[in-house]
């Protein structure tokens, strides 16, 4: 039995598009949106064709702050080689995340406690409003 396999496309042989494609991609998302914009400043066709294919291949939605952020938490770090130093390290991110836990709870205790004012507070002058219409 015998396999075939596609042969490898060398950089001459590649269309000007995918030469584009590929220096966009090693520069990343920035460049991306500044080919973007470039495009809606010299011909907005070019510009509105470059946003809807970094949408089209989701390069535009490929990653988010909040995933990076969550991807951190409870990754294994790489020893130094210095066990003193692996354990302050391991204690400090701990301690870190620890109080950004309860900074993040701390701020959604205020925000719970704030719209329970603006609601009691709407509640409040609805009565008062209802009350009025009656008298």
């Amino acid at each position: 039995m015998t396999t075939t396999t596609a042969p490898a496309i060398t950089a001459e042989a590649q269309g000007w598009f995918s030469k584009a494609e590929n220096w966009l991609d090693a520069r990343g998302k920035g460049a991306w949106i500044a080919a973007m914009v470039l495009g809606f400043i010299f011909f907005w066709p070019v510009g509105l064709a470059l946003l809807a294919y970094m949408i089209w291949s989701k390069r535009m939605f490929n990653g988010s702050c909040s995933s990076r952020r969550t991807a951190h938490r409870g990754h294994k770090f790489h020893t130094s080689g210095n066990s003193a130093f692996d354990a302050y390290k391991a204690d400090t991110l701990r301690r870190l995340e620890d109080e950004q836990e309860a900074f993040e709870s701390f701020l959604n205790r205020l925000r719970e406690a704030k719209d329970k004012q603006e609601f009691d507070q709407f509640m409040d002058d609805r009565k008062s409003a209802a009350d009025a219409e009656t008298a």
